[in-house]
């Protein structure tokens, strides 16, 4: 977090010498840009404190960006179903941290490119045109975001929130507060992201299974035996297609 509100500043300090007026040279030559200073001064105009204010809030968006996506999108489930998949093949670290991450984030963009698009077209693009307020389109972005999570969040999970709140019994969705929604769509997901891992633990944990029965019953004791059935493991994932089958199990969960 500390190095995304540095680099956050530099781009800002950036923005800043990029848009400063730069003197003129005597000789024809590009001047080069001139020295940039950051000071915190007094001052009596509201003008200047809300410009300051929103700039604090910008830096704050940022930081808080990782959070949002993973636990307002389907990132959560699909990143703990790959987790479990390279667990149960027993590859250890193969497909990097690095793979796995990327997949899920670019899954997560292909799962979510509806409700980026109806956020575009009914917020975006209107505060852009000036049409509308900023709050009206918060309002309004913050409503594709309610749906989705509103479809995915079991009520079980969203009624203990509300009791643990004491609130009252909402009469419609958007009664729901997002204080209560987001923690509830968190742990549904967790849970459907476990089911999905405890299926694709099973076909494995069999090959496991009978590949301990025959290295026991040869008197193979001291030979592990993911040595023996990691290949096999690997064989059977690649004859079934699994990548098309877990990927495709994801993105119609969504559906």
């Amino acid at each position: 977090m500390k190095r995304l509100i540095r680099t956050s500043l530099l781009l800002t300090a950036l923005l800043l010498m990029l848009s400063a007026p730069k003197p003129a040279a005597a000789d024809g030559n590009t001047p080069l840009p001139v020295k940039l200073s950051v000071s915190i001064d007094e001052s009596n105009k509201p003008s200047e404190v809300a410009g300051t204010l929103r700039i604090l809030l910008l830096l704050t968006a940022l930081t808080l960006a990782p959070a949002f996506l993973i636990m307002m999108t389907s990132f959560t489930r699909i990143i703990v179903v790959l987790s479990f998949l390279r667990r149960a093949i027993s590859t250890q670290q193969t497909p990097p941290n690095q793979i796995l991450v990327g997949l899920a984030l670019f899954l997560t963009l292909f799962v979510m490119a509806p409700t980026w698009q109806e956020i575009n077209e009914c917020a975006l693009q209107p505060y852009l045109k000036e049409e509308i307020q900023q709050q009206d389109a918060l309002k309004r972005a913050l409503k594709p975001i309610r749906t989705f999570m509103l479809k995915q969040a079991r009520h079980k999970d969203i009624a203990l929130f509300m009791n643990l709140a004491k609130l009252e019994k909402p009469r419609t969705r958007d009664d729901v507060p997002m204080r209560v929604l987001v923690p509830a769509f968190v742990i549904s997901e967790l849970k459907t992201a476990f089911q999905m891992g405890f299926v694709l633990f099973l076909p494995f944990l069999v090959i496991d299974m009978v590949v301990a029965s025959v290295l026991m019953a040869m008197g193979m004791m001291m030979l592990p035996p993911i040595m023996i059935s990691m290949p096999f493991k690997i064989l059977l994932f690649v004859l079934v297609d699994g990548w098309y089958l877990v990927v495709k199990s994801l993105a119609a969960g969504f559906c």
